[in-house]
């Protein structure tokens, strides 16, 4: 069910529009971002439902773009009279700024996801009863279950973007996530496992039979797995990455690196090196927002600028950035529809949506088959990274110790460590099995977490630090 903004306020949208217009006279840029979102979360935990909550939200914020200035302000309130104090706030931050006003963003007729409200179906207690009957089979599935943890969470954004000289702009943005974590116990040790799946639909396809028994087997399975695990070694060593999700130490490394913001204040270590060689040959590395209901994708950004599928490594070689509009004007770039803010009450920043490695021609059996020692990672957890230097440490939840072609034991307190430039020219053999995330991700950046997709193919890196307890 769509529903408008401004429905049952004191907001029209031809006063909003009104105002705005006003707000950024001599500004560079801007605009009014009003929102109305909707959402449900439900907790199934040790048995039962730990956790229900619904919650209704609407605002807006109001930008002024004068060069390297920035005004902002917000409010839960629309009205005429909020509208008009957040105009007063903003043109005091660049009262003298004489700008010429950005062109409007080009028109998009893609449609990337339907707008039917998450919370429409199914209801209350199907939810609650869907979570328990996961619990119940998780745990009729092997006795060493001793705890079991379900989740489901959805919501509805829609928004409106007003700027002077341009049609508004709306979007309707659905988003749900299902979760399962499974703890286990053998010999008094315990070790936990977890999957997920999601996107930009209802919960229709997420919570069929088939769908969330695949997701509770795998969260079975990694705990299992983990029970069998023995002290990873460590050292230097050859890394063979797994599809999918281990994409996530790519998004951290690399994505956050190319990002316009960073770049265009020198604080990234890939500033000023378009054109050079960033990576190995045959690393391809792409942005993509435009992947039809993937968790990071979006039919416009949160400045309105439909996004786009940009390409930031071709073949090794550094070729672009991911842009929001100020940025890319500061830079003399085109934006590339990456200008996304957590919700009304934050400024867009440069942030990823689905970025992932291209596919290689390497069989994923044959990268394997050439490891003769190192390790397998199927999974990560937690990273942390350093913009500036790239440098990361990567907790890997999944991983295998490999001799002479051959995946040995499970192997616990593995982490790679390294520095996101290096270790892409330590590429050395990229898979033909590109997989997307199953919408799991969320990126944080200066306090603002936004849903992302990550991706990549069975990678095999060279010389890579893997820290671990040294059993040698």
């Amino acid at each position: 069910m769509t529903h408008s903004v401004f429905d049952g306020t004191d907001l029209d949208l031809a006063q909003a529009g009104s105002i705005t217009e006003e707000a950024l006279k001599s500004a560079d840029d801007g605009e009014m971002f009003a929102e109305r979102s909707v959402s449900e979360s439900f907790v199934f935990d040790d048995g039962r439902l730990k956790n229900a909550s619904y919650d209704a939200v609407r605002g807006f914020g109001l930008r002024r773009v004068c060069g390297e200035k920035t005004g902002y302000a917000h409010s839960t309130e629309l009205s005429p009279a909020a509208l008009t104090r957040a105009a007063n706030a903003v043109r005091a931050a660049d009262s003298g700024h004489d700008g010429t006003f950005a062109d409007a963003p080009r028109r998009t007729n893609a449609v990337l996801y339907g707008d039917a409200d998450p919370a429409d179906a199914p209801d209350f207690t199907a939810k609650t009863e869907l979570l328990a009957e996961i619990d119940a089979y998780v745990r009729a599935q092997d006795p060493r279950v001793i705890q079991v943890s379900a989740s489901l969470a959805g919501e509805q954004r829609n928004i409106t973007i007003l700027r002077p000289g341009a049609d508004p702009v709306f979007d309707c943005r659905p988003l749900v996530r299902i979760g399962v974590a499974v703890t286990v116990e053998e010999n008094g040790r315990r070790e936990s496992g977890n999957a997920g799946a999601g996107g930009r639909t209802t919960y229709a396809q997420w919570i069929t039979p088939k769908s969330w028994k695949n997701l509770a087997d795998e969260a079975l399975r990694q705990a299992l797995v983990n029970l069998q695990a023995v002290d990873c070694p460590a050292g230097e060593m050859d890394v063979v990455l797994g599809p999918g999700w281990p994409g996530v130490l790519l998004h951290e490394a690399v994505g956050h690196g190319l990002e316009g913001d960073f770049n265009r204040k020198g604080e990234s270590a890939f500033s000023g090196r378009i054109g050079e060689r960033v990576a190995a040959k045959g690393v391809t590395v792409v942005d993509d927002g435009t992947i039809s209901e993937r968790r990071g994708s979006l039919t416009v950004d949160d400045e309105g600028t439909p996004t786009s599928a940009t390409t930031l490594i071709d073949d090794g070689i550094l070729v672009g950035y991911m842009q929001d509009r100020q940025n890319a004007r500061l830079m003399g770039m085109e934006t590339t529809g990456n200008g996304r803010r957590e919700s009304f009450s934050c400024p867009p920043l440069p942030r990823m949506t689905n970025t992932f490695m291209r596919a290689g021609e390497h069989d994923p059996a044959e990268i394997l088959a050439s490891l003769t020692d190192g390790i397998y990672a199927v999974n990560f957890g937690g990273g942390q990274v350093d913009i500036t230097s790239g440098k990361f440490v990567f907790q890997c939840t999944e991983a295998y110790l490999v001799k002479n072609g051959k995946v040995g034991a499970p192997v616990k307190g593995a982490t790679l460590i390294g520095d996101g430039p290096s270790v892409l020219t330590q590429v050395q053999m990229i898979g033909n099995d590109l997989e997307l995330d199953p919408g799991i991700g969320v990126c944080g950046k200066a306090g603002q977490g936004v849903p992302v997709g990550v991706g990549q193919p069975t990678l095999k890196i060279g010389d890579v630090t893997v820290g671990g307890a040294d059993v040698g």
